[in-house]
C-alpha cells in the first residue's frame, strides 16, 4: 500500500511514523519540518477535557508524549476573577470540573486561598474559582515534530522537504515533478488544507492569527496557567515564560499574515504577568501563529472522499492532540473505522464567526 501525507507538522510526521510499518509513506512539506503552526505551537498538554470523547484522547495523546520522553509533567491550572462578567464563568468551571472528575480525572477545584497556598507564586486575592488538573504538562512542539520526523525516516519513510503539493480532482498529488497515485492520501497541512482539498471537496476551515512571547528567565516554579477572565496563558519554557494569547479572530490568507507579535499584544502580555504573578520579565522573543476555526469547534479528521483524508480545524488544541488523533487516523486509513470527527458533516461552504478555542464555553 502506498501512502502519502501531506504536511510536516506534527500530525502529518505522526501519521506518517504510525502508517510505515503497514505501507510505503512518502511525506510532502512545502517548507521544512516544523516550519508551519506546530513550531509556533503553546505545547501545552493536558486532559482537562470535559467532553469524554476529548479527555480519552487527550489522555492517549498525554501517554504517547510521556512515551517518547517529550512531555515535563506539570500541573495545569485555569481560573476565574472576581467580576460580574466572570461569574458564569465561574460557574461553568466548577461544573466542568465535576464533569472531568466523573470521566476519572484528576481535577481539584479551589477558592483563591487555596490556590494561594498550593501555588504561593501566583497572585490569587481576586480569583473566584480555580481548577487544577494533575495529569498535564508540557512539550516543545518543534522538537517533539522533529523527532517524529526522525523516527518516520527510521522506519523507512521518504520526507520531502521543500515540495509543495496539491490534489487535483481525481485525488492525485501534484508537485513540479508531476502528477503521483497514491492509494491513499492525508492532508494534514494546517491552514493550507483547504485549498490542497478543493480540487477534491470544500471544507468549512479559517485560519486566524494568535500570538505569543518568551520571557527572560524567571526565578520562580510556577504551573502552567490558563486565565478564562483575561484569555492569556502561560507555561514555563526555556527557563523563562511562555505567554500566550493575542487572538485575532479575523480570517487570515494562509501565505499572506504577520508572522510577528504585534507591540499591542506584547504591553498587553507584560501588564498580565504583573497582574497573575505580581511581576513581569522582559520578552526574549515573540511571534504570531496560525490557528484554524470549524463552525462547530471540532475538527475535520477522517475521509473526506475515497481514499482522501484530513486532518485539520483543531481551534488551538492540534499540537496537545496530535499523537492520539495521528494514531487513531492511521488506523482508519488502514481500515478500522472512526466516525470520531467526520469531516463529510458539513456541506463545506458554511458560514461561520472564528471563535477561539481556549475558553471554557
Amino acid at each position: 500500500m502506498n501512502i502519502a501525507v501531506v504536511g510536516g507538522g506534527a500530525v502529518g510526521v505522526t501519521l506518517a511514523y504510525e502508517l510505515a510499518d503497514d505501507a510505503t509513506v512518502t511525506l510532502y512539506e512545502s517548507d521544512t519540518i516544523a516550519s508551519g503552526a506546530s513550531g509556533r505551537a503553546a505545547g501545552l498538554c493536558y486532559t482537562a477535557f470535559a467532553d469524554r470523547r476529548d479527555a480519552r484522547l487527550a489522555t492517549r495523546a498525554l501517554d504517547r508524549f510521556r512515551e517518547t520522553g517529550a512531555l515535563t509533567d506539570c500541573p495545569y491550572v485555569w481560573l476565574a476573577r472576581d467580576t460580574g462578567h466572570d461569574r458564569r464563568r465561574a460557574t461553568e468551571i466548577r461544573e466542568q470540573a465535576a464533569q472531568m472528575r466523573a470521566h476519572s480525572l484528576d481535577v481539584t477545584t479551589l477558592d483563591g486561598d487555596q490556590l494561594g497556598d498550593r501555588f504561593p507564586a501566583l497572585v490569587t486575592d481576586d480569583v473566584v474559582v480555580a481548577a487544577v488538573a494533575e495529569s498535564a504538562g508540557y512539550v516543545d512542539p518543534g522538537q517533539y515534530t522533529r523527532l517524529m520526523a526522525d523516527r518516520a525516516r527510521e522506519r523507512g519513510v521518504e520526507i520531502r522537504e521543500q515540495t509543495p503539493a496539491t490534489l487535483t480532482a481525481a485525488g492525485d498529488v501534484q508537485t513540479t515533478d508531476g502528477r503521483t497515485r497514491y492509494d491513499a492520501v492525508i492532508v494534514a497541512a494546517g491552514a493550507h488544507t483547504r485549498a490542497i482539498v478543493s480540487a477534491v471537496a470544500p471544507i468549512p476551515v479559517k485560519p486566524y492569527r494568535v500570538q505569543a512571547l518568551v520571557t527572560e528567565p524567571v526565578d520562580r516554579e510556577l504551573p502552567m496557567l490558563f486565565d478564562v477572565t483575561d484569555g492569556y496563558y502561560l507555561r514555563p519554557r526555556e527557563g523563562g515564560l511562555l505567554v500566550g494569547d493575542g487572538t485575532i479572530p479575523d480570517e487570515q490568507d494562509p501565505d499572506d499574515w504577520d508572522r510577528d507579535a504585534d507591540e499591542w499584544f506584547r504591553a498587553a502580555a507584560s501588564e498580565y504577568q504583573k497582574q497573575a504573578l505580581g511581576t513581569s520579565w522582559p520578552d526574549r522573543r515573540s511571534w504570531a501563529g496560525l490557528c484554524t476555526a470549524t463552525p462547530d469547534g471540532d475538527p475535520l479528521v477522517g475521509e473526506l472522499a475515497s481514499d482522501i483524508y484530513v486532518a485539520t480545524g483543531w481551534q488551538g488544541h492540534g499540537f496537545m492532540r496530535a499523537p492520539a488523533i495521528a494514531e487513531r487516523l492511521a488506523a482508519q486509513v488502514l481500515g478500522e473505522s472512526w466516525p470520531a470527527f467526520d469531516p463529510t458533516r458539513f456541506d463545506g461552504d458554511e458560514s461561520f464567526e472564528i471563535v477561539e478555542g481556549m475558553d471554557v464555553e
